[in-house]
């Protein structure tokens, strides 16, 4: 149970992040300041944020209109959820010392 407990802390604080960073990306990107980096946004959603950089995408208007966000971003999320299968469907067993 602690397992299950950290892994959703951790994916909870990724997604808040992912989130958080499209709306501070799109905010600096109206200023015309320094951006945060697109392999960023991309490593962020790829460690966990990728639902919350989607729903960021989408609340704050950000990287819509670039083919590799809008496709990319949900493939990132369906192989999450492919591996998460695969593991849960996988006769290996996963235990904790």
């Amino acid at each position: 149970m602690i397992v299950i407990g950290f892994i959703t802390g951790y994916l909870v604080m990724m997604n808040l992040i992912g989130f958080a960073i499209m709306g501070i990306d799109k905010k600096r990107a109206v200023k015309k300041l320094w951006r945060i980096p697109e392999s960023t946004l991309f490593i962020i959603a790829l460690i966990g944020g990728s639902i919350g950089s989607i729903i960021g995408m989408r609340v704050f208007h950000h990287k819509t209109r670039h083919w590799y966000f809008v496709y990319g971003m949900p493939a990132i999320l369906f192989l999450q959820i492919a591996v998460v299968i695969i593991l849960i469907c996988s006769p290996l067993q996963f235990s904790i010392m």
